[in-house]
């Protein structure tokens, strides 16, 4: 068994397990029954996982394009984070297991891995670019010039007289037919 601590405000680190059973049990595994069991959370020792988040790849799937490639494209992992591991990843066959941090639903809690699951690794995602900086014209300081009050209408609008005689013909009509 190998333990991991998931951090509940860490939004970058997903995780990537691998699933050693045959293709024809790993359906059962991965979801949650109508009961409410559900296998995969078990092995993984989670006290809270949302199954919309988990990530359950049927390697031959992916063609041509290798799993590291998968998880760069998919997921947002640089290049750099999976280096040390590619060799190994790209190895897997099978099924594999990607929890990104959302599967763990912000909260902290200590994972206890055991099989059939193996914990290949942690990789951080791609953090979002910095800004740029703070801009520096009158307006974005809110010294824009005197505010103007909006213009006021004339109420000789189309609509306008199309919406009133609309009213008073059906104004018109109920009355008429109190009277009758």
């Amino acid at each position: 068994m190998t333990k991991v601590q998931v951090n509940g405000s860490d939004r970058t680190t997903l995780y990537l397990a691998h699933l050693d059973l045959p293709p024809e049990a790993v359906d059962r595994f991965t979801q949650m029954a109508g009961t409410g069991e559900w296998p995969l959370k078990y092995a993984l020792g989670a006290t809270r996982l949302r199954e919309s988040f988990v990530d359950v790849v049927a390697i031959r799937d992916l063609g041509d394009m290798t799993l590291s490639q998968y998880l760069s494209a998919a997921y947002d992992v640089p290049a750099r984070a999976l280096e040390q591991d590619r060799a190994r990843i790209d190895a897997l066959t099978g099924h594999a297991v990607v929890l990104p941090p959302q599967a763990f639903d912000a909260t902290p809690q200590e994972l206890t891995i055991a099989p059939p699951l193996r914990l290949i690794g942690s990789y951080g995602e791609a953090r979002p670019t910095a800004r740029g900086a703070n801009p520096t014209s009158r307006a974005a300081r809110g010294q824009v010039g005197v505010t103007l009050p909006a213009p006021r209408g004339s109420g000789n609008s189309p609509l306008l007289k199309l919406i009133l005689a609309a009213i008073a013909l059906i104004l018109a009509l109920v009355l008429w037919l109190a009277l009758v």
